[in-house]
């Protein structure tokens, strides 16, 4: 039946009749027990492959047919080598942190996720009025973005993000706020709490003797 034209152009519409369905499509149940035979199929062979240990390399294999994605913690995927992963703070020989609490990194954060208290050295120590030693030092990992501004800007090297690790799921925003004393027990990738960049401290006969008192 031709309906009335419509519009400045005067379309005119075509009754389409409507199809029949059967009481079989209509109630789904083919098509049910159709994907319940298709999920108990991948299921019994993926169980085959994981009981007999044939399971594709999840890295190598991702494209072959089977199990090929990663059961994480169990496996893992190489991250590359300038991955960003967990901040660490570096330190020195005496195990204390090379930070100097200059706020440069709290400064070029985006995210302002980085939070530095500063204090001076006590009386008697060469490096007091030469540089200072973070008392607090806290990163939200929940506010960052991982830019790796504040490896760049950090004068030190004092602060990293080569532990190849990320931030495990944890259930409270408070376990994600790490202090200083957390992000120290980090190591880099090669199992190392310091760093490969020398630095000539106050009082060593490699230092060039510059401070507030004798500045060249």
């Amino acid at each position: 039946m031709n309906a009335s034209p419509l519009g400045p152009r005067k379309v005119v519409g075509k009754a389409i009749a409507r199809p029949e369905r059967k009481a079989s499509v209509q109630s789904y149940v083919p098509e049910i027990a159709k994907g319940l035979a298709l999920t108990a199929r991948h299921f019994l062979q993926n169980t085959k492959e994981w009981v007999l240990g044939q399971r594709p390399d999840p890295v190598t294999e991702s494209i072959n047919e089977g199990i090929n994605v990663i059961s994480y913690p169990e496996q893992r995927r190489p991250y590359p080598e300038r991955f960003r992963g967990l901040h660490r703070l570096t330190q020195r020989d005496d195990g204390s942190p090379r930070c100097v609490a200059c706020l440069c990194c709290s400064t070029a954060c985006p995210a302002q996720c980085i939070h530095i208290e500063a204090s001076e050295y006590p009386e008697g120590d060469p490096r007091r009025g030469y540089e200072r030693f973070p008392v607090k030092f806290v990163i939200d990992e929940l506010r960052c973005v991982f830019c790796g501004f504040c490896v760049e800007a950090c004068p030190c090297d004092a602060i990293r993000m080569d532990t190849g690790i990320h931030v495990a799921p944890y259930d409270s925003r408070e376990q994600f706020i790490f202090g200083r004393e957390q992000l120290m027990q980090y190591v880099g990738r090669d199992g190392n709490a310091k760093t490969a960049n020398p630095r000539h401290e106050p009082g060593d006969s490699t230092h060039p003797g510059i401070d507030r008192e004798h500045s060249h």
